[in-house]
């Protein structure tokens, strides 16, 4: 903005870069107007004069500017702190393919609960989610069979839950039973081992299960604060029987935690008639929610020892003295801040509580115990063996046939998946070699899908290479 008695001086520059200078100088807020005429005779510009000066002034500034901006650039390149470039594989939309997961889990997602997947983020400290939470609690409640007031999911995998668990109530040189028959157990024990616990284990092949009177016996005598057993044990297929266990370890004064991330809403158990101390699972298989939730409880005899301890957990992340308040489980009038947990898994954690509760836990269990059922016989029809051999230990989530003769497990399972777009898998930790494992559960259980299945491996069955041995 110009304003009174400023000094205006255009530069008109020719092609050769000569010119000359103009000055205009307005001092007519200072001077009368009857001074004007003689003053205007030796100061006052022809327009056409001013008006090109300014076009060619306009010129230069929108050439210097576009100078100035690329000797930036240059110089910012030059002086830039980043030496590696933006990937090239980010600057591509991701894919991801449309796939049957009928493996161990995860499962397919239904729509309905990729849909709230996608709902709008809220902060995990405001009221709403708060709300989403206890509703949760409510749905965790309901899917064990609890009344158990300290009720939580964890922000995490069912890993998340098993060291949730372990690092809680165990103490460094607490002893520690472990019962091993696939690959959960021995993640347990390996758990407890690196907090300090005095593990002891009690091991079977793959597929063997353990008697109540085999378990009370190594309770009296190793005498531990804690007793695991997996409930869907899914690297070998088998559900273990519960009963009975719970009144064992009450009666040795020993806290019983199981796992049921495998079996949840697919097979019967029910957390309190079971005097299950501690209880928790995982989001992606039978709830059919994508990973990354897993729902756990603890009931009083647990929370007292708990709450009781001569040390901290070993993690600040999973000590349940934060998580519980974070949850509303502690009593105290105001949540605080722990950490910020997953906004949008526990919107589809919820949603799947929600269809289960619509459903029901006794028509989910008789579906795939059916839908199971079905699939067996279809199996057998191929002439392939079923890894467990009683009907009654299978679990119905996830199925597992022993290696055909002659077959290479990996070359069936590569076929497959090129062929039918479908996702089966071998065994895991070890049954790694003895099985391949079909998994039907939540929203993938329906003999539809077994049809599929089983077309898929006669299929591969009848394409595959097979050994003359």
């Amino acid at each position: 903005m110009l304003g009174g008695g400023d000094d205006i001086s255009i530069s008109i520059t020719g092609s050769h870069g000569g010119g000359k200078t103009m000055q205009h100088r307005d001092t007519s807020d200072r001077e009368g107007e009857a001074d004007r005429p003689e003053r205007d005779k030796w100061t006052r510009t022809p327009p056409g004069v001013m008006q090109r000066a300014l076009f060619s002034r306009s010129a230069l500034l929108a050439q210097q500017t576009v100078k100035n901006a690329l000797l930036l650039q240059r110089l910012d390149r030059s002086m830039s702190s980043v030496t590696i470039p933006p990937p090239a594989c980010m600057l591509r939309p991701l894919e991801a393919p449309l796939r049957y997961l009928f493996g161990p889990g995860p499962s397919n997602v239904p729509p309905r609960i990729l849909a709230v997947g996608a709902k709008p983020i809220i902060g995990h400290m405001h009221q709403e989610m708060f709300e989403i939470m206890n509703d949760i609690k409510r749905g965790i409640q309901y899917a064990f069979q609890t009344e158990n007031n300290m009720t939580i999911s964890m922000s995490g995998s069912g890993h998340t839950a098993m060291e949730c668990a372990v690092f809680n109530v165990v103490e460094p040189g607490e002893s520690v039973l472990v019962a091993i028959n696939g690959i959960w157990g021995e993640r347990v024990a390996e758990i407890a081992e690196r907090m300090g616990a005095n593990v002891h284990r009690m091991v079977k092949t793959p597929g063997g299960y353990f008697s109540n009177k085999e378990i009370e016996q190594a309770i009296a005598k190793h005498k531990p604060v804690l007793f695991f057993l997996t409930h869907g044990e899914s690297s070998a297929g088998l559900c273990h029987p519960v009963n009975g266990i719970g009144d064992i370890c009450r009666k040795h004064n020993c806290l019983f935690l199981v796992d049921t991330v495998a079996s949840l809403g697919a097979a019967p158990i029910f957390m309190d008639k079971q005097n299950i101390d501690i209880l928790y699972t995982g989001s992606q298989k039978a709830l059919n929610a994508p990973p990354g939730t897993a729902p756990i409880s603890f009931n009083d005899r647990a929370c007292h020892k708990m709450f009781n301890r001569k040390t901290k957990p070993v993690s600040y992340l999973l000590d349940m003295t934060h998580l519980s308040n974070y949850w509303g489980c502690d009593g105290k009038p105001a949540r605080a801040y722990h950490h910020t947990g997953p906004v949008s898994g526990f919107f589809a954690l919820r949603e799947s509580l929600s269809i289960l509760a619509e459903k029901g836990l006794e028509e989910s269990w008789k579906k795939h115990k059916e839908v199971a059922g079905y699939l067996y016989r279809g199996l057998e029809d191929l002439g392939l063996k079923l890894f467990i051999p009683e009907r009654e230990l299978r679990l119905p989530s996830v199925t597992t046939i022993a290696i055909p003769d002659g077959y290479d497990w990996r070359e069936l399972l590569a076929y497959i998946m090129k062929h039918h777009n479908m996702e089966m898998t071998g065994g895991l930790g070890p049954s790694i070699g003895m099985v391949m494992r079909i998994g039907l559960m939540g929203y993938n259980c329906e003999k539809t899908n077994a049809d599929m299945a089983l077309n898929a491996l006669a299929d591969a069955l009848k394409n595959c290479k097979k050994s003359k041995a």
